[in-house]
């Protein structure tokens, strides 16, 4: 007589054929533990060493939210403008075939291989008020470099990378035949790309915008030439940490880090809801 098998109970290790998992889940969790989790927990230990009161003190002062509003500020701006212009990049080099198109495909990573020093000199060589571009736009009272503006198309060339490559595979397996029989069925094109095209790209399209966000907020060599550095204007975060620094006022520039990471924590929780909802909404 035999008797039937006992319900297997909850595992923490599920059954699998390829062996290592204590092993590599062990260096896993070291790595992170060391290059993530120890930094950051010695960075909240050091601001919650100031008190509340200390720590309040640095964090409403004007210049620290004037720096914090640039830094976010001007790296939302360059995402959403990298979303509109990476999509469309991608679009381009996926859908069409022309001479040139690897060229144009290698130099969309050029700003990874690129020092950020290397191209905030450019930019500002382009940019300034004597510069081939900004010549062009001085008589017409727009002024790019040393203002927030110059942020911006700063983080705009080191983040769109970040958007095309990510949307650019999702797009490659989009079936075009889908798009074919909506048009045959009466779908305009503004149709096709709202519920045809959108739903499919959406999760990489948040993907791409907080890749370029998060790259953008901690940006540090491609900004400091163009912005102008001047306080209360174009003053960064990331730059008001380094004069602290600079001024061995280590708690306040450890202040001014934990606020940082706690934005950053939050918007990116923000995003990963975004993700979750297209995702559980378009499939």
């Amino acid at each position: 007589m035999t008797t039937a098998p006992a319900p297997a109970g909850w595992r923490f290790k599920q059954p699998s054929v390829i062996p290592g998992f204590g092993l590599t889940l062990g260096f896993s969790l070291a790595y992170l533990t060391l290059i993530i989790l120890i930094p950051l927990s010695g960075l909240v230990w050091r601001s919650a060493a100031l008190g509340w009161t200390d720590f309040w003190a640095i964090a409403a002062d004007r210049r620290t939210i004037n720096a914090l509003e640039i830094s976010f500020g001007t790296a939302f701006i360059a995402a959403g403008v990298n979303v509109v212009f990476g999509t469309i990049v991608a679009w381009v080099l996926v859908r069409y075939r022309f001479p040139g198109r690897r060229i144009v495909d290698a130099m969309v990573d050029l700003p990874f291989a690129l020092p950020t020093a290397v191209a905030g000199i450019a930019l500002t060589t382009l940019y300034a008020p004597n510069g081939w571009i900004g010549k062009l736009l001085m008589p017409l009272g727009i002024k790019v470099a040393y203002t927030p503006l110059g942020i911006v198309i700063a983080l705009v060339f080191i983040g769109l990378p970040f958007v095309v490559r990510t949307v650019q595979p999702i797009m490659e397996e989009l079936d075009k035949e889908v798009e074919e029989a909506a048009a045959t069925l009466g779908a305009n094109r503004f149709q096709i790309i709202t519920r045809i095209l959108f739903p499919g790209l959406a999760p990489a399209i948040i993907t791409g915008f907080s890749l370029a966000f998060a790259r953008g907020v901690g940006e540090y060599g491609s900004v400091i030439f163009i912005a102008g550095n001047l306080p209360f204007k174009s003053e960064i975060a990331p730059l008001l940490i380094v004069i602290r620094l600079e001024e061995y006022n280590y708690p306040a520039a450890t202040a001014i880090a934990a606020i940082m990471l706690a934005l950053s924590f939050l918007m990116l929780l923000v995003v990963n809801l975004a993700q979750s909802w297209s995702r559980k909404r378009y499939g």
